[in-house]
This record gives structure tokens, C-alpha cells and sequence, in this order.
């Protein structure tokens, strides 16, 4: 019998071994959770449309730009459909985050036999706190950014316009908006996975700060509106947030990257002669 063969009575036994199933199983576990996460979100949609309904949904949503508006001016639909089918739209947007928990969970059911134990313990947190950062990059867009940049964009519009602003277009730009901020609330889990994947090391992700901080500036040049406000507003906290994961990523980096990056300080210190 050939002794390349023989397993290896010292190396630790495979956790997931004998847990594999057909590939058949894999497609109809998919389809249940995927049923179990559109029922959710129908069933959200659903109880959204009775309380608080459609039309007080966009009101809320539309309210930013109707409190900067002049006075007497409302927002315009310039298609047959635009008030039925815009309404219809952010109420199943809303029904989705409000069923996102209930996303997540079945997307974690599914992917979760697959993992180790030590892969289980990283993906949760991130997939939590990856969740919690978009919404609170989504709701500073909504109670921050979109206060300021509509009254100046109507301090600045001359005297002679009278805006009416179409409801299509501003849904198309407050989903831009909100993915925008939404992504860029997501830098510290960016860093951190590519610090604790080891793709990076700190002091890698410490050199590339001056890089980031232009970068940052560009993507909020071409993501925002052409306006100085909703660009500093995207790019200030983008930088924040860098160096948010940056310190997060010093907590989590494996002890050997720790100590090189002390031996690495240390070499930069100059040597003392004895006296």
C-alpha cells in the first residue's frame, strides 16, 4: 500500500467533513430561503401600505426638499403613472430594509453549515456591522446632507426659476444618494476584512492615508451632485471612517504583523551611542 495514502493519525480532523450534500439539495435549500425572504419583504409591504401607506412614505421622503422649496411651489409628475408607480417604489424599498434582519438571517442560514467555526465568528459581526453602517450612512444622508444641499442649491438658483422639481427624478437621486453614502459608511469593514484576510497590513493601510484621502475627494466628485456641500459631506466622513477602520484593524491584526510593526518603529528610532 502506498504510505502517501494513509491519513495522517496527527493532523486535526476536518470539522465539516461528511456534512457535504448534493448539489440538488444546495438549489432547493437556495429557492426555500429565497421564498422565505420575499414572503418577508411582501409581508412588510403589506402591512406598510395600511399604516403608514404609500403617500405619507414619499411624503417623508420627499419632505428634505419640499422645506427648501419656494413658497407655494410643489413637486411636478411629469408621466401618467409617476404618482401611482414612484409612491409603489419606496414603499417596497422601505419594506426591504424593514425585512432586511429577516434577509440577512436566511442568507446566514444558507451559507453558515459551509463555514468553520473560526469563519463563523468573523462573517456574523461583519455581516451586523456592515448592515448597521449602511443604514446610519443612509439616515446621515437623509437628516444631514439633505438639509443642507437643497437650501443651497435654492440660495443659489437665480430669482427668475421657480423650481418644481419632477418626483421621478428626485427618487433617481436619492437612491443615488443613499448608495452613495451607504457604500462609503462601509470603508472600516473594507479595511478590516482586507487586514484580517492578510491581503494587507497595517502599516500598508497606514502608508496609503494621504492616497485615500484624494481618492475619497474624486469618488465624491463624480458620486454627488456638482456642488462644493454634498461633496465635503461624502468625503470628510470617508476619511473618518478610514482611519475608524485603521484603528480597528490595529485591534484585530495577528500578533506576528503586531510585532513587525514594533520592530519596524523600533528601526526608525535612531541609535544611542553610550557615553
Amino acid at each position: 500500500m502506498n504510505q502517501a495514502n494513509k491519513p495522517d493519525p496527527d493532523a486535526p480532523e476536518d470539522e465539516l467533513a461528511g456534512t457535504e450534500q448534493p448539489f440538488v439539495a444546495h438549489l432547493m435549500e437556495l429557492r426555500s430561503r429565497l421564498v422565505k425572504s420575499a414572503l418577508a419583504v411582501i409581508a412588510v409591504a403589506i402591512a406598510l401600505g395600511f399604516f403608514p401607506g404609500a403617500k405619507a412614505l414619499y411624503d417623508w421622503l420627499a419632505a428634505p426638499l419640499v422645506a427648501h422649496l419656494p413658497q407655494g411651489a410643489t413637486m411636478i409628475a411629469t408621466s401618467v403613472i409617476s404618482p401611482f408607480m414612484v409612491p409603489l417604489k419606496i414603499l417596497l424599498m422601505t419594506a426591504f430594509l424593514a425585512a432586511l434582519p429577516v434577509v440577512l438571517y436566511q442568507a446566514w442560514a444558507f451559507i453558515a453549515p459551509g463555514l468553520y467555526s473560526h469563519e463563523k465568528r468573523l462573517v456574523l459581526p461583519l455581516v451586523v456591522s456592515s448592515t448597521l453602517l449602511f443604514l446610519a450612512g443612509v439616515a446621515f444622508c437623509y437628516y444631514v446632507v439633505f438639509g443642507t444641499v437643497f437650501a443651497t442649491i435654492q440660495k443659489l438658483a437665480p430669482a427668475s426659476i421657480t423650481a418644481a422639481p419632477d418626483i421621478e427624478a428626485y427618487l433617481s437621486f436619492v437612491l443615488t444618494m443613499f448608495m452613495a453614502f451607504g457604500l462609503t459608511f462601509e470603508v472600516p469593514i473594507v479595511v478590516v476584512v482586507l487586514v484580517r484576510l492578510g491581503v494587507v497590513s497595517v502599516a500598508q493601510i497606514r502608508s496609503f492615508r494621504r492616497y485615500f484621502i484624494v481618492l475619497s475627494f474624486i469618488i465624491a466628485a463624480i458620486a454627488t451632485p456638482p456642488d462644493v456641500v454634498s461633496q465635503l459631506a461624502l468625503a470628510f466622513p470617508m476619511c473618518l471612517l478610514y482611519e475608524l477602520g485603521l484603528w480597528v484593524a490595529r485591534l484585530i491584526a495577528p500578533k506576528s504583523e503586531e510585532n513587525a510593526d514594533a520592530g519596524e518603529s523600533a528601526e526608525r528610532l535612531p541609535a544611542q551611542t553610550p557615553e
